[in-house]
This record gives structure tokens, sequence and C-alpha cells, in this order.
């Protein structure tokens, strides 16, 4: 008896309905019978090559922070120069604006494992380096903001290669879970890292953190080279050379959600981050902390501490809530307690109110660098990412030094209270919500 062909795309139907069931269940016999969240974190742990990958980023994360911290404090002794500390940062975040469509495009065209690796190695040899030119009494400042500079521009190369390999390595289901841990290892080392550094400073002084930052680079190398990312797909469609390089910002024109996206995180980032570079500052000036000591080290951490939960929260008990709603309420708790962080003149509540500062910023961020990612193609995953890092780092450091020549002239308080201003405003107009009729997600230029 022959079978209609109604019939036929009924039993399609059907696969295809029951095909992530099973693939959920089968994944649960596979961990144990312990089925996971779809989208969870635990669900992205549960994938080996994240797993490995998170781990070596993690620990390489926490030797960048330690540099960090380090590096605010150094410049600050140096030059007691809010404007200073702020060229430092520039130097440091500054090639991801110029420098990240070109680490975007190499991430569609080259094998990404390598990339990442070279990346890394550079990164790791130039942090041995400024070890070597901050020691002694008065080091060269020039040669300080060169070499940082250079360890910049290796930051530059890996990541946008780094944001388009991780949704490679686990299921597009459990992607929401990897963008959530990602940002959560990124503030863990946030924690870590200063706290780590914050003890270390006064004992080995700037030199001896930024040697070891060099040695942790080689976790993040080590770990990529034990997992084989999937290759990338071809696109003989794809446009060459110039066009190539600035598509990314094609795709942007064309998707109305990937432009709202790459407008929030640069208008964040420009205008309510620079209070971040200018801690040390805004520590001494404001809260009477020493930022060479161990209670600067403590403030810092727990800004971390917040962050990190801020943004496992996106994959764990938020998981299921609408992500332009999470934007929003983000942008506007963030704005509230920043303001309140601004014009504290004591050092007890710094360290809770620092807490929520740092909850609400990377709830807000998680949740936008996840709604972004979930929406992209992998074929242009790279470009457009690239154009998320510049928008996430690459303003940073514009911003900054407007902060430090705005707190040089009058005080740190009123670039830490025009950020929440800001932040308040944002949360008011970003509006994330896919268009009725938007564009093929990641289709390239």
């Amino acid at each position: 008896m022959s079978r209609r062909p109604d019939d036929a795309a009924a039993d399609a139907d059907l696969d295809a309905t029951l095909e992530e069931p099973v693939e959920a269940a089968e994944d649960a016999a596979l961990e144990g019978d312990r089925p996971y969240t779809p989208g969870s974190a635990r669900a992205a742990l549960a994938h080996r090559d994240f797993t490995i990958v998170w781990s070596g980023s993690l620990a390489s994360n926490i030797g960048t922070w330690m540099q960090n911290i380090a590096l605010g404090v150094f410049a600050y002794r140096l030059t007691h120069s809010a404007q200073f500390v702020a060229l430092l940062g520039f130097a440091q975040l500054g090639p991801l604006l110029f420098l990240s469509p070109i680490g975007g495009v190499l991430a569609d065209i080259v094998d990404r494992r390598r990339l990442l690796v070279a990346a890394q190695a550079e990164q790791m040899l130039f942090s041995f380096v400024l070890a070597f030119v901050a020691r002694g009494d008065h080091p060269s400042k020039a040669a300080v903001v060169a070499v940082v500079a250079l360890v910049g521009v290796g930051n530059a190369m890996n990541a946008p290669a780094f944001a388009a390999v991780l949704p490679g390595l686990v299921s597009k289901r459990d992607l929401t879970g990897a963008v959530s841990l990602q940002s959560v290892q990124m503030n863990v080392s946030r924690v870590v890292g200063p706290a780590f550094g914050g003890l270390l400073l006064p004992v080995i002084g700037a030199p001896g953190v930024f040697a070891l930052n060099g040695v942790t680079y080689l976790f993040a190398i080590g770990t990529l080279l034990a997992v084989r990312p999937p290759p990338i797909v071809a696109n003989d469609n794809a446009p060459k050379g110039w066009r190539r390089l600035v598509s990314g910002f094609a795709i942007a024109r064309r998707d109305p959600l990937v432009a709202r996206c790459l407008l929030a995180i640069g208008s964040i980032s420009f205008f309510c981050l620079p209070f971040i570079g200018l801690m040390p500052v805004l520590a001494g000036d404001n809260l009477g902390i020493d930022p060479n000591s161990a209670a600067y080290g403590w403030l810092y951490a727990s800004f971390g501490l917040g962050a990190a939960l801020g943004a496992v929260s996106v994959g764990t008990v938020l998981v299921h809530q609408p992500k332009p709603r999470m934007v929003r309420i983000g942008l506007a708790l963030f704005g509230g307690f920043l303001l309140v962080f601004g014009l504290l003149r004591a050092a007890p509540p710094a360290y809770p109110i620092g807490f929520f500062v740092g909850l609400t910023y990377f709830t807000t961020v998680t949740s936008l660098s996840t709604h972004l990612q979930a929406h992209l193609d992998d074929a242009v995953r790279g470009r457009v990412m690239a154009l998320w890092i510049m928008g996430f780092g690459g303003t940073v450091p514009l911003g900054l030094l407007l902060g430090g020549a705005i707190a040089s002239r009058t005080s740190v308080t009123d670039v830490v209270v025009a950020g929440a201003a800001i932040a308040a405003v944002l949360s008011v107009l970003t509006d994330l919500r896919p268009p009725t009729r938007r564009a093929e997600p990641g289709t390239a230029a």
C-alpha cells in the first residue's frame, strides 16, 4: 500500500520534533543519566573541548588581571597623574579599536587555533619584555607605553578569534550556557587576579607580576593545542580584500538587531566604563584606599565577584528570561549602583556597592552578548564579533582618555556620575527585540 505525501511530511515533522529530546536523552546517558537543561552552564560544560579551553583561558586571564591591577597602580605611583593612567589604559586597549577588524577577518579565513596560539605567544613574549622594561626606580614611560601597546596588538588578534571559536565547541542549543561561562571565567579572573595581584604586588613588585602573567599564557596555549575546533566552512561568495575587511560593518548595517547590539555595547563602554581604568584614582582620591595595598585588591575583587555572579546568572537562574528585557533592567540597576559608587567618600560601603556594580554590569553585558551570538551565522561570526570587541574593549580607551582628561580638570566623581546618567538613558532607549521582518542573521555582504 503506497503512502500519501502528506503522511511522509507528517512523519518528517514528528522526527524533527523528537530529534532534540532524543539527543538530550543521549547526552544525559553519557553524563551519568543526569539531564541538563539545554542552554545552561552545566550543559555547556558537558562538552569536553569547551571545558578544556575554558579552563586554560581562566588560568591565563587570572594572570592578565594580575597584570592589569599592577599596571594601573604602577602608572599611578610613577606619575600620580590620572591622565597617564588613562594613557596607559589606551595603549593597552586601543589596538582593539583599530585592529579588531583585521583579527575578525583572519578568524574567518585561517585556522583559528593556530591564530590563537600565535596571538597568545606574542602576548606572553611582550609581557616578559614589560617586566624587564618596568624594573628600576625610573623606568622609561615611553618604553612602558610602547610595550603595553604591543601586548594590546596580540590581544586584538586573539579576541575576535576566541569569540568565534567558542560557539563551535558546543552545540547550538547550549550556546547560551557557553557564552555565560565565558563571561564567568572573565570575571572569576577579575576576582582571583586582583586578589592575588594585590597580595603579590607589595612583595614582588610590578615587574614580578608582569613576568608571572607571562607564565600564565602557557596554560591557554597548552589547552588550545589539546583540542581541534571544527574547520571553517569556506564561502566562495564571500567578499575579498578591502571589502572583506569592512564587510562586518555591511552586515551590521543590513541587520538591525546586530546594529542595535553593537551600538548598545559601544555606548556602554565609551560612556560608562572609564571608572574601571580610573579605579586607582577613585580609590585614592575618594575612598582613602592606597592603590598599592591589599585593601585595593579586595575592592577590585569585590567588583569582579559581582561581575562573575552576574555572568553565571545568565546561564543558570536567568537562562529562560528574555535577554532584551534583562539588558534594559540591568542597565537601569547598573546606572543606580554606579551613581552611588561615584558619590561614596568612605571605604567600607564601597565593597558591597562595588559588588553590585559588577553584578548588574555583567548581567547586562552577558545578556547582550548571548543575544547577539545566538543570532549570528558561523560564516561571519568572526567579523561581527570583531565589531563587538571594538565596541566592548576598543571604545573603552577612548572613553578612558576623555575621562582621564575630565578627572584631571575636575574630579573622578564627575566622570563616574556622568557614566551612571548615560546608563540610565540607555536603559530607556535600548530596544533589542527582533524586528518583525529582519535580515537573515549573519548573511555575508
